[in-house]
């Protein structure tokens, strides 16, 4: 039986108590990080071999979209570092139960490849780098990052001539944080470069990203629909959570078309996710097709969204560019969450 630690005596907030504190904030409250760990929002992708909720794709991304809704910020650190708790099952499955006996284990880190990990004659590796953009820095209790595998200073390749590059986990203690975030918004994300000096690593404390330790559907879903569908629900969350606050300017203002495509996309989010869960599960391969179709309808999605929320801000007056404001504050969360390329158009 895993052991679970987590403090027990901390306040409950309400949503609406949760949006309230994170606005205008510049980070996430640690009483509101507690309220985190004590529901496990962060391993809502750990399986419960592991203590974490295990949940089904069309379940965790519900969850998403709803505290994406409280606060743009808030969302996307939780959809993050979930996400890096995702490799929670490329670990060796004794190394897993290490991490996740402790509730408040939290990765997170970069998908960039920013540094070397340099092979030793022990099976060790010395990993030096600098990444950038590991979103709830100041949160995490570990770092995940990519490095290129060298020994005695020369890049190891593989069978077809190219660097390996292998993930790695390092501690908070191991890692030292750069807070260099400068965008409009996503403030409250801590989302920070962070280096890494001659820090030795066992193997054990590396994985790839598609070698899986567990035996689950999940594992199976392809990293490119996990991107697109985890996103899609932030900026859809986001652009919920916007109309909201518009309305609160201009109370008359027709918005019922825009909250009508925000509720049919979340229904539509919820369908590819149980096609693609229950394809897996006859153990059918999701085809490029499939991968393309959702890729093509998100991306088209989050344009339109973005269209139709400018649309709805030009007509919201002087009190929605109060930097002070609600609605300016979601403005600039949405604007610069789609900054992110995944959905980015290349002309």
């Amino acid at each position: 039986m895993i052991k679970r630690t987590i403090e027990k005596n901390f306040t409950m907030f309400s949503h609406k108590e949760i949006r309230e504190k994170m606005h205008g904030a510049s980070e996430v409250s640690s009483q509101i990080i507690n309220q985190i760990h004590q529901e496990r929002l962060l391993q809502i992708w750990v399986p419960k071999m592991y203590g974490g909720l295990g949940l089904r794709l069309s379940q965790g991304l519900q969850i998403l979209f709803d505290w994406s809704k409280i606060d743009g910020s808030l969302g996307w650190m939780l959809t993050l570092c979930s996400g890096a708790n995702f490799f929670s099952r490329n670990l060796k499955p004794q190394i897993a139960e290490e991490f996740f006996a402790d509730a408040k284990t939290c990765f997170g880190g970069s998908g960039m490849i920013g540094g070397t990990a340099e092979k030793k004659a022990d099976g060790t590796f010395l990993i030096n780098g600098l990444w950038h953009f590991a979103t709830g820095a100041p949160h995490l209790s570990h770092f995940t990052l990519n490095a290129k595998l060298t020994e005695n200073g020369n890049p190891l390749l593989d069978e077809s001539g190219s660097e390996i590059i292998r993930s790695f986990v390092v501690s908070k203690d191991q890692a030292e944080i750069i807070p260099n975030w400068k965008s409009m918004g996503m403030k409250a994300t801590g989302t920070y470069s962070f280096k890494v000096d001659n820090v030795k690593v066992s193997e054990d404390y590396s994985f790839i990203y598609d070698e899986f330790f567990t035996d689950d559907v999940l594992d199976k879903i392809p990293f490119r629909i996990f991107v697109d569908l985890t996103l899609l629900v932030n900026y859809l969350g986001m652009a919920s959570h916007f109309a909201e606050e518009a309305l609160q300017i201009r109370p008359h203002l027709n918005l019922d078309f825009f909250n009508k495509r925000i509720e049919d996309a979340m229904e539509k989010v919820i369908e590819f996710a149980d096609e693609i869960e229950s394809l897996l599960h006859d153990f059918k391969l999701i085809i490029s097709e499939k991968q393309s179709e959702i890729h093509d309808y998100s991306s088209d999605l989050v344009e339109d969204l973005s269209h139709q929320i400018l649309d709805i801000y030009f007509q919201l007056g002087i009190k929605a560019s109060h930097t002070d404001s609600a609605v300016y504050q979601v403005f600039c969360d949405y604007f610069t969450a789609t900054q992110h390329s995944n959905f980015r158009r290349e002309f």
